[in-house]
Order: structure tokens, then sequence, then C-alpha cells
């Protein structure tokens, strides 16, 4: 059986939202409870598949977990085990994240190399050298990633980029290895402070969260402890570029609005009033938006999670818009879909221009991962008639209650179920 969703164009987007944890956090905050015996709690998780998926992950690594409402208790045992096959990790990509505890904790660990969004090449040569530099040994074989370690130690390490799940991978393993590690050109973003405030909430000495550079002084031992996981920025800001395209109202609240300073700037510019807020931000458009351009770059940068909504939003602007794609390079896959609704829009290896065009036509479009799927929902509703958005499996896995909150701000969706 298969899901689509029926979109109806033409409502205005009012009221207000509440997101839940952030996804790019959650996952790699549940792989952290494999760094301490006994039982971590991690709460204010979202209601998206890939929470139960990566339990499952660590159920087949020996924790007993229980999901209850917003709250993940993770049991991990004295002696995990190392093994995290294929059928465990092949449909998300975030699986990889145990590399680093399993390391640290057995000195050994076998990954199957995960699935997950197909947005282009996404290696693990960064975190294999990391773990090489730290005294682990590794290797692809037969189609996992294996590290071995009889000992580990600090090292100084450069990432050649700034990847989110290099960094996590890294700074997991350091945290129980002898003697001090630093990452140089250490990924960013916000998730990756949550994860460090974890890791030091256990007993880690990690610092430098937030900046391009972090300092691990080993320890012997981490303990578990009840986490609350920050709010989703990439939901968040999903909700306030809606808001926009729709000549909307909205209020998005559970979200630190300090994490978006670039995006709400964007809106800004496409002519939104945007109101920071203590526990998120209000974004009112009155007119057309205006052609912006955007650029995805690493924290703090512009998300290239955020990108397709940005199409969108070029999509219906007056004027001419440029995105450039300097991360994932092919994440303009989902252009091709855009255009089946009626954009004006061209590629060019890492850019899209695009012409914006008053309203967009109704049609049939495919998901190709998570944030394509959002932005076909976000363009569904500034099509005229209805749209049909297939693959909404891909939605499910990163935003909670979707038809839900959309409904609640006056959007009009249908999830249909055929056989």
């Amino acid at each position: 059986m298969s899901e689509h969703f029926l979109v109806t164009g033409g409502n205005r987007l009012e009221g207000e939202v509440v997101v839940g944890g952030a996804k790019n956090s959650v996952l790699k905050l549940m792989a952290a409870a494999l760094l301490a015996e006994g039982t971590t709690v991690v709460t204010n998780c979202p209601d998206i598949l890939d929470v139960p998926l990566m339990a499952e992950v660590l159920r087949g690594l020996g924790c007993e977990v229980e999901l209850e409402g917003s709250e993940v208790r993770i049991t991990t045992p004295a002696e995990p085990k190392y093994h995290a096959d294929f059928d465990a990790v092949k449909q998300f990509r975030a699986s990889v994240c145990v590399l680093g505890p399993l390391v640290a904790r057995c000195r050994r660990a076998v990954v199957a190399l995960p699935g997950g969004d197909a947005i282009g090449s996404r290696p693990l040569d960064m975190h294999q050298s990391g773990l090489r530099l730290l005294g682990a040994r590794s290797e692809i074989e037969h189609g996992c990633v294996v590290a071995e370690a009889d000992d580990l130690h600090g090292a100084n390490i450069r990432l050649v980029f700034p990847s989110v799940g290099a960094t996590e991978n890294i700074l997991m393993a350091a945290v129980l290895a002898r003697g001090e590690t630093v990452i140089d050109n250490a990924a960013r973003e916000p998730e990756i402070v949550d994860l460090c405030n974890m890791l030091n909430q256990m007993g880690a000495k990690v610092s430098g969260g937030g900046s391009t550079t972090l300092t691990i002084q080993g320890v012997r031992k981490l303990e578990p402890i009840t986490h609350r996981v920050i709010g989703d920025r990439i939901v968040a800001a999903t909700w306030g570029v809606a808001a926009s395209m729709t000549r909307g109202d909205v209020r998005v609240r559970g979200v630190n609005h300090k994490h978006l300073g670039l995006v709400l700037d964007k809106l800004r510019l496409a002519g939104a009033e945007v109101t920071p807020e203590v526990d998120g931000f209000r974004v009112i458009q009155r007119e057309r938006p205006k052609a912006i351009n955007f650029a995805t770059l690493p924290y703090p940068g512009f998300p290239t999670d955020l990108q397709p909504m940005a199409i969108g939003l070029a999509a219906v602007a007056d004027g001419t818009s440029m995105i450039t794609e300097n991360v994932f390079e092919s994440r303009f896959r989902f252009v091709e879909e855009m255009i089946r609704l009626g954009a004006d829009a061209r590629t060019d290896g890492h850019h899209a221009v695009i012409r914006g065009v008053p309203v967009l036509s109704s049609a049939p479009v495919w998901s190709s991962d998570i944030r394509a799927g959002a932005g076909l929902v976000l363009a569904g509703l500034v099509a005229d008639g209805v749209t049909e958005v297939h693959d909404i499996f891909h939605i499910d896995r990163g935003y909670p209650r979707f038809v839900e909150n959309l409904r609640g701000l006056g959007g009009v969706i249908e999830r249909v179920s055929t056989e």
C-alpha cells in the first residue's frame, strides 16, 4: 500500500505551529547513549519515522529502548554489541552515527553502509580518517565500515570540510580516548552544540561547541543522564517559508530564532515582516514575495536542507532568483518536479535560475527526499487546483504531525492510501 498527499492551493496560512525536537539532533543523542552503561533519557523527541528506526538500530546493539510520547529511554548494557547490520541501518543515513560511540565503548565497530536520502555523495572518508588518527584501523569490507582499536589516543584532526557527521563521530569516539583531541574546521551547527552539551552532562570534557575548533579531554567513563533535544530549526524555517509563499501570518514556537539568523534575514529581504520571539518567531507576508538569491553553505550559512523551500519561494517571487548549491550536488533534481508544477527554472551545475510566476499549476509530483517532499507540498499550496505529492514516506521521516500542523494553519491537504 502506498500513500500520497492531495494539496489544494490558494489558501493563506495563518495561526500558530509548535515544532518538536530537531531530527538532526535526536538521532545523534540517541547514539550517544551507547557511551554510558545504564539508562539515558532523551526528551522532546519528534514524532518522526527515523526515531523508531534508530531505536531498532540500538536494540540490535543490545540496548533496551522504550518510546513513550516525546520521550525515549535507552538502557545500554555493560558490553554492547558492535555489529549494526544492514537490515537495521539501510533506511536512513544517520544510522552511521553509532560508529564513533561503538569504537569508543567496544574498541570495535561493524556498521553496514547506510541508506537515506538520495541527494548526492556523502562519503565516509572523513569519518574513517579521523578515527585512524585516534588510533583505530578502519576499512570498508563487504558493504560495512569496519573499525578496530587496541587503544584510542588524542590527536590533532583537521577536517577538509566541516562535515556534521564526521564531526559527530570523531567527537563521540574522542570523549573516551586517552589524552587531548582537537578537531579543526569542525561543524558549527546548533545540533553539534546540543551533542556537546549532552556529552558534557554525561561527564565528558568538551569545549568549543559552536566554533570551528573543538577540544576534547578524554575521560575514562561517562554516566547516563536526561537531556532535552533542541527545537528543529529546519522544520521551523519550513513553516516560515510557507507563510511567506502564501502571503500568510504564522507564529512558529518551540525553536531558538538565533539558530535561523540568516534564514530569517532572507525572508525579510523577500518582503516579510519577521519578528523574533522568546520561543520562536513570527512571519507576516502582505505582498507577493520579492526575488532574492540564496547560496547554501555549512552553518551559519544558509542550510542545504532548506534549498527546496528557497526554490519554492523563488518560483512565485516577483523577479529572478539564483540559487547556488554548495553542499550536496544532486539536490537540484527537485527542480525537475518544480518545472512540472509550472516553475520557470533551469539548472547549470551548482546553480539554478528561477524566474518567478504569479501562480504555479497543479500536477502529480514525486518526492526524492525529506526536504524535497516538504518543498513540493509548499509549492502545492501556491498552485491552482489539486497537486498530488507521491512518495510521502520521505516527509514522514522528518516532519512530525505534518498534515495536522498544515491543516491547523488553514492549509488544505489530504493523505490518500492506495493499494
